[in-house]
């Protein structure tokens, strides 16, 4: 195991009626009273958080801005307007209702916003983030579990980029599972993709003696795999969607990683992905995630075996290592399948390779920095990762 430092300061209010403290929270780090609300889409009306918040704010003088124009795949460009708009109307606190986009962006507002040139340069490393405005999390989807990371991940065309700082953990996250239930099914399956891919660039790591954590991760997945079954015939079910939504910032609010090295090489790979042909970040994980084991696998097997094992029981004193690492993998696929993910890049209507090697080396900034650490990926390893995805 290695040494790590573990500081993750989130308030966590969770479950039915929580979203009424959304005022009185905001209140608490709002010092000048004016704020700025993120959201996405119909569901900040649809749910009722639109009325729930202007009720709660007005009953303290809170003044805010809504602003509803996030997409997935977050834009830099939405992040430069915003900025612009926070130091304009001297907001000081931002509040995030809705899943990862919303969340990830009021994160880049809360550095960008107080820093004179383009928030860009904290992505591509020419800027280091010192400072940034609170924020706020209600919570409307169970997938990036963004609302208890240190992480932001923002788009600039084809580069897809993030920024990493304890500065923007949320000051306080609300998640009600109810804001859950109506959740599209493709949109819940895109959700629990992207939660296990957390988990797995967890589990896959070359460093020895972190069997408390190997088995903590393996429980998760189990559960996770379990619940998101029962979900699927119980779409509507509280308590299911309960477990889901907390299964997303199990995963993801570094807990699962301490002593450990994790590796990303998938998630780095995806971002190209979804930057190039705009995919759906979850569902593009599905399909990135089993190439990647297919092809990492042969190199490193032990750790697949040992999850091979563990997770789907497979008997490794019986069958060999190459067996059990084929059913590990068409497990996971047939995981993925369930939730209704594509299994293909073809699939998610890419028919050519003819962007494969820029996108590799864009990854690799021309293999000056190969990405992973369970093994170093260089463009020609992601090109061929990519193969086997198509």
């Amino acid at each position: 195991m290695q040494n790590f430092n573990y500081y993750n300061p989130a308030d966590i209010y969770f479950g039915k009626g929580q979203e009424e403290l959304v005022g009185k929270l905001t209140s608490q780090y709002s010092k000048k009273k004016k704020v700025l609300v993120l959201y996405s889409g119909d569901y900040y009306n649809f749910l009722g958080i639109s009325k729930l918040v202007d009720n709660r704010f007005k009953e303290l003088n809170i003044e805010f801005t809504e602003c509803g124009e996030v997409v997935p795949n977050p834009q830099i460009s939405l992040v430069r307007k915003l900025c612009t708009l926070v130091r304009e109307k001297e907001i000081d606190f931002i509040l995030a209702v809705g899943g990862g986009s919303v969340i990830d962006t009021a994160k880049a507002v809360s550095f960008g916003a107080l820093y004179n040139g383009d928030p860009w340069d904290f992505f591509t490393g020419e800027a280091v983030v010192k400072e940034a405005l609170p924020i706020g999390v209600l919570s409307t989807a169970a997938s990036s579990g963004s609302e208890m990371s240190n992480a932001t991940i923002i788009d600039n065309a084809n580069y897809k980029l993030g920024v990493e700082t304890s500065l923007i953990i949320p000051k306080f996250t609300i998640m009600n599972p109810v804001y859950t239930q109506k959740i599209p099914v493709y949109q819940t399956g895109v959700g629990i993709a992207d939660i296990m891919s957390h988990m797995l660039e967890r589990y896959f790591t070359l460093v020895k003696d972190v069997d408390l954590t190997d088995r903590l991760l393996e429980s998760v997945m189990a559960s996770l795999m379990i619940t998101a079954k029962k979900l699927l015939k119980d779409p509507e079910n509280y308590q299911l969607r309960a477990e889901i939504m907390w299964s997303a910032v199990t995963a993801h609010n570094n807990f699962l990683e301490c002593g450990r090295e994790p590796d990303w090489a998938s998630h780095r790979i995806e971002h190209e992905i979804s930057a190039e042909y705009g995919v759906v970040h979850g569902e593009g994980m599905a399909v990135i995630m089993p190439a990647w084991m297919t092809y990492t696998s042969e190199i490193f097997p032990d750790k697949f075996v040992q999850l091979a094992g563990r997770l789907f029981d497979v008997d490794t004193d019986k069958v060999s290592q190459t067996e059990a690492i084929k059913i590990l993998i068409e497990k996971f696929r047939e995981f993925f399948k369930l939730l209704g993910m594509r299994n293909s890049l073809r699939e998610l209507g890419i028919d050519n390779k003819d962007r494969f090697e820029e996108m590799a080396k864009r990854a690799t900034h021309n293999d000056e920095a190969p990405v992973g650490h369970y093994k170093k990926l260089y463009a020609a390893d992601i090109v061929e990762i990519l193969n086997r995805a198509f």
